[in-house]
């Protein structure tokens, strides 16, 4: 009888082993991703904006060259949790001349070096845009609101360089400020690093960045539940 009731305990426990060894295990937990990032329209601040682009409909933003962030453009960002993206477009600034096309005289090498600052005059990054101008086909779009034909500036964005900038997640706010420009002509080469001086354009400034979540709401206190007298 004993052994019958030990070989019965064997079967048992052997049963109990296989099932563990075939139990499927859980699955750990799908890690929490974090909520996607927002692409926005930055707040620009442009003291001197060149207009309405016809053909694009952008506004074209004149960077002029500076020594200090209140000569440039104020770009303000959102609160944001880890470094932020300022996206933007930049331009060289071309004036036409269709007479000086017809002459074949128009031909220009542009490069224009900007910097992106902090409010207390730290460089964040640089961007260069160039390109060369013969003719307007060379240029991006045209500006309304002047007095050449058709109603037309004269100057105009030519060439188109994308940028992007990491921008630190303690920073809130920077300028965009000219330094320097480098101009090939026929004849002649220029360079101009003068202050006040408008040498490039920029348009369609975005940010991208990760919002900073909410402050958590405190548990509401239960009311304490009266005394009763006796």
């Amino acid at each position: 009888m004993r052994n019958i009731v030990c070989a019965g305990v064997l079967v048992c426990l052997a049963a109990s082993a296989a099932s563990a060894q075939t139990r499927t295990p859980k699955p750990a937990p799908a890690p929490v991703q974090p909520p996607a990032p927002k692409l926005e329209a930055a707040a620009v601040t442009c003291p001197s904006p060149l207009g309405t682009g016809v053909a694009t409909g952008r506004l074209f933003c004149d960077v002029p060259i500076g020594r200090v962030p209140a000569d440039g453009i104020t770009i303000t960002l959102p609160p944001h949790k880890g470094n932020a993206a300022l996206i933007f477009d930049l331009h060289n600034r071309q004036t036409y001349s269709e007479e000086q096309v017809r002459a074949r005289r128009a031909y220009a090498r542009l490069t224009a070096t900007i910097g992106v600052l902090t409010s207390d005059n730290t460089l964040v990054a640089r961007a260069v845009v160039q390109n060369e101008f013969r003719s307007a086909n060379d240029l991006f779009d045209r500006i309304g609101g002047g007095a050449g034909p058709g109603g037309l500036k004269a100057v105009a964005p030519t060439g188109v360089e994308p940028v992007r900038i990491d921008i630190p997640a303690d920073v809130n706010q920077v300028c965009v400020l000219g330094e320097k420009l480098s101009v090939r002509r026929i004849d002649a080469d220029e360079m101009f690093t003068g202050p006040g001086r408008p040498i490039a354009l920029i348009s369609r400034v975005m940010v991208e960045y990760q919002p900073v979540p909410p402050p958590r709401k405190a548990p509401a206190k239960k009311p304490a539940t009266p005394i009763k007298k006796k």
